[in-house]
């Protein structure tokens, strides 16, 4: 799915600059909505699955609705009345492409974001399920990264040199082949997996919690209360335990629950009325079972490390659409006959990532391990992503910084059109230092939320991630119209912008942005940590005692 996916997406701003005319910082801002669009569908594809139908048949369905969407997408390229008239890049007597034409290729977009919200992460779910044992799982959340970025690498590459150098219609339509190759695979194999049924919608039990808490706010707690707090039992039934002191780690099998964030367990404090002679809840709005409110507990606690992560999104998000920019106006040739197309530029970041994932699931990790008998944790891996994130950033604002300068000293500030007489290849630099990042952070992430959520959360954890890249996009394009609107670094000629001011901005707030995220994860304690994680964080805390 990435594959018939990325033939489309990876090439968009190119394809509206080239074929429907759309200026350049604009057609960057498209492009930066749509993959918003497709990263954040996703997570709706998730709730979905665990709510209501499971992952297996919402796969099966946004796969066929993808196909549609790309059908429709390689008619934008075959039939000429879709798109305005050709017109030569940096051209200022372009005819803009009419109303109608626009519909229907953002109609033909929408359908593909749809079709990857629903097969994205519930893969990776329906991947992990097939297996038991974590370490099984985190293999999977590697190898997963490794076929999707492998998948982005061959459209970024092949399907866009087919879209820039052959025909656009050529490069749709084996983009649309791909689609209907996956389809039959999938449900050719579909006797063969397990597949996870949906246990109900999770977001009203936990919206339960925080209503309920607030509707007790003035209620007192102490331990002579005759009022118990209770868990449910087999859907319903209940079973009363008095407020007990206990350990973070304990079960909760008769217990209270934990004493952090305590002004939720409120919600799970029994009052009058509360409780049906049957044992079951009279007002579910009132009171929530011991195992709600500590699942929101988790949600809570690791919300400062998710939202640590949004600022890569938005860095990375930013890198990538000015990159494209930046490429159309460069040396791309390579040889004496071949031409590299701006697009394909980015794949240097994913395959960076896919090396590195391969390295470090063969190599590296295990090398790791055998010298220090410890595995990197998951927030481990995240912080190292934060170190490459940054120096990406930085390295970005220094090639940049070059271009300009020559630029100014051939003073062609004022031609939009006119190739800097630097080779693009710098700009594989700065993307594979971030693409390394990727692998270490991304991965991390899933592997972090797929094992701390609660399990009723499971698919939902594996689309966070979707999330996060999602709101980078959106708010890159925030960022990017907030830029336009208060200076002048960023005009439709990138030739006369001050783009490697961008840049440093973006350093310095992926710097300031990794220290937060130092502070996150070191106040963090896992819900559900490895034996090996207890054991060092019980040495830490040692350590700690002794001083």
């Amino acid at each position: 799915m990435t594959l018939a996916a990325s033939g489309v997406t990876a090439n968009l701003t190119v394809y509206l600059i080239k074929q429907y005319n759309v200026k350049s910082i604009d057609a960057a801002q498209i492009g930066n909505i749509v993959n918003g669009c497709i990263s954040l569908s996703p997570v709706a594809g998730a709730i979905l699955s665990d709510a209501f139908v499971g992952c297996y048949p919402v796969i099966v369905f946004s796969t066929l609705l993808s196909l549609l969407s790309l059908v429709l997408v390689t008619l934008t390229a075959a039939v000429k009345w879709l798109r305005p008239p050709p017109c030569a890049f940096g051209s200022a007597d372009c005819q803009s492409a009419s109303s109608g034409q626009l519909a229907f290729l953002y109609i033909a977009i929408a359908l593909t974001a749809a079709g990857c919200g629903g097969t994205r992460f519930n893969m990776l779910a329906l991947g992990a399920s097939q297996f038991d044992k974590p370490r099984d799982q985190t293999v999977i959340f590697n190898w997963f990264f490794v076929l999707i970025y492998a998948a982005g690498i061959i459209g970024t590459t092949v399907l866009v040199f087919i879209e820039d150098s052959i025909s656009w219609t050529l490069g749709f339509g084996l983009s649309a082949t791909a689609n209907a190759a996956i389809a039959v695979v999938l449900l050719s194999g579909a006797k063969y997996y397990r597949k996870p049924a949906a246990q109900g919608s999770p977001f009203t039990g936990l919206l339960q919690v925080v209503v309920a808490a607030f509707r007790k706010w003035n209620v007192t707690i102490t331990p002579a209360n005759p009022s118990y707090y209770f868990r449910a039992i087999n859907g319903g039934n209940i079973n009363r335990a008095k407020a007990l002191d206990h350990t973070p780690n304990g079960s909760l099998l008769g217990r209270a629950p934990t004493q952090s964030l305590r002004f939720l367990n409120r919600a799970a404090w029994i009052c009058d009325g509360e409780i049906k002679p049957n044992g079951s809840v009279a007002k579910p709005w009132r009171l929530s079972s011991v195992e709600q409110v500590e699942d929101f507990k988790v949600l809570l606690r690791i919300f400062p490390l998710w939202s640590s992560s949004i600022f890569i999104s938005v860095s990375i998000s930013i890198q990538l659409g000015l990159t494209v920019l930046q490429a159309l106006t460069m040396d791309r040739t390579v040889g004496p006959h071949f031409s590299v197309p701006a697009s394909s530029f980015v794949v240097s970041s994913l395959a960076s990532t896919a090396i590195a994932l391969c390295l470090l699931d063969r190599f590296l990790l295990p090398l790791w391990h055998h010298l220090t008998r410890h595995t990197p944790t998951p927030l481990q891996r995240v912080g190292v992503g934060h170190f490459f994130n940054a120096a990406g950033m930085a390295a970005s604002a220094l090639v940049e910084h070059a271009r300009a300068r020559v630029v100014r000293a051939h003073r062609k500030e004022s031609e939009a059109g006119w190739v800097v007489p630097m080779s693009a290849l710098w700009l594989v630099v700065p993307l594979v230092l971030v693409g390394v990042g990727e692998a270490f952070h991304f991965p991390g992430q899933v592997a972090l939320y797929y094992r701390e959520f609660p399990s009723m959360l499971r698919n939902t954890s594996t689309g966070m991630i979707a999330v996060t890249i999602a709101l980078g996009f959106y708010l890159s394009t925030a960022v990017i119209d907030l830029i336009r609107r208060t200076t002048g670094w960023l005009p439709d000629n990138i030739n006369a912008s001050r783009l490697e001011k961008v840049y440093w901005i973006v350093t310095v707030l992926t710097i300031a942005n990794f220290s937060y995220y130092i502070a996150c994860a070191a106040l963090y304690r896992y819900q559900n940590p490895l034996p090996e994680e207890e054991e060092e964080e019980g040495r830490q805390q040692r350590l700690n005692g002794n001083d």
